[in-house]
């Protein structure tokens, strides 16, 4: 399908929320990149990275021991996505493109290309979120049914009960099959990439040769093909699903709207930052833990409308962002408690799992 257009209309409540904002900044005297609070996460992610590598490879504990340090890899491994490569891929993480550019390669040493992923996420999940058949982050069949627009499958009358199933292969499936999938197709779903410059054919496989040399072939050279494979399995899986947990909370639950556009003309109903609102959901706000490890994300709706903003600043500006929404009677979807979202968000499976 082509890509859909959003309206202009006399008055932006977009333009509006950037005044707002724009003055909250100028105000406070702030910039709205990373800061020492984000500096310091980051240092923490990857000295606890470093540590964890360090110490399965060349100094590999006793089985149970190894297990257990493996899954806790895949968590540190998921929070240096949401925290540093996913506000450096944005541009957010620092005030200096070289840094930002240095923070998003995180996920090329990790195996995940940042070209596909910069026109996958920034692109087009940014503008076309929860459009069926444009936003690739809710294609995920035949698994899975993430909307009503999509075919049903039989299976999926059980994807509320198997979903952390799959939900787990995410990161290994990424690493291996996707990123190759759209290099060679030249597609994200039914969007073409942007033609690759010879240096960025370049970096993809120079980056996939360093992850498979980094997360392989040196570790199998140390301890062997089969621990190895536990250990890379084990933290892949976990990888996997909590990077998928924290991205599907908000947007794939009860309240979220999947708006297609008008047959006729190609147009949303909304404009374009309303439509971010009505689409994305928040979870667990206040509570600090799930905020650091999850970079913001748990502020999604701050995000997709100022991604270009460190996700340190999203408690202090979601506070005018709600207060506009009240002015102008959009509904702001937050969950209280993750708990809460994981709910909603199996509820909404078990709604799409059904046949039409």
């Amino acid at each position: 399908m082509a890509t859909p257009k959003f309206p202009k209309t006399p008055v932006s409540f977009h333009g509006e929320l950037k005044k707002r904002i724009a003055d909250y900044f100028d105000q406070k005297g702030k910039a709205p990149t990373g800061n020492i609070k984000l500096y310091t996460k980051a240092v923490i992610l990857f000295l606890l990275f470093v540590g964890f590598y360090v110490h399965l490879v060349f100094f590999t504990p006793v089985l149970w021991l190894a297990l257990v340090e493996s899954a806790l890899f895949g968590f540190v491994i998921s929070a240096i996505g949401f925290n540093i490569m996913h506000d450096g891929a944005h541009g957010s993480f620092s005030r200096y493109k070289w840094v930002n550019d240095m923070a998003s390669n995180f996920a090329n040493f990790l195996g995940a290309s940042q070209h596909m992923w910069k026109t996958k996420h920034n692109i087009i999940h940014h503008t076309y979120t929860n459009i069926a058949g444009v936003d690739d982050d809710i294609e995920a069949r035949p698994l899975l049914r993430l909307c009503d627009e999509q075919e049903h499958y039989k299976i999926h009358k059980y994807q509320h009960y198997y979903f952390p199933f799959a939900y787990s292969l995410l990161y290994l499936w990424w690493v291996f099959v996707t990123d190759y999938k759209k290099y060679f197709s030249g597609k994200i779903g039914n969007i073409p990439l942007r033609k690759m410059t010879t240096s960025e054919h370049v970096s993809f496989w120079m980056y996939k040769l360093a992850h498979a040399v980094l997360f392989v072939a040196i570790p199998i050279y140390f301890v062997g093909f089969m621990p190895w494979l536990v250990g890379f399995l084990t933290m892949g899986l976990v990888t996997g699903f909590v990077l998928s947990i924290v991205f599907q909370l908000a947007h794939t639950v009860e309240h979220t709207h999947f708006p297609m556009p008008a047959e006729a003309t190609g147009k949303m109903e909304d404009e374009w930052a309303i439509h971010q609102i009505k689409t994305t959901a928040n979870f667990a706000t206040r509570n600090k833990v799930i905020s650091w490890f999850c970079g913001g994300l748990n502020f999604q709706i701050e995000h997709h409308l100022f991604p270009k903003i460190s996700h340190i600043h999203y408690p202090q500006i979601s506070k005018i962002i709600k207060q506009a929404c009240q002015e102008f009677g959009i509904q702001y979807v937050e969950y209280p408690r993750m708990t809460t979202a994981i709910k909603s968000h199996v509820s909404y499976l078990k709604h799409v799992g059904r046949a039409a």
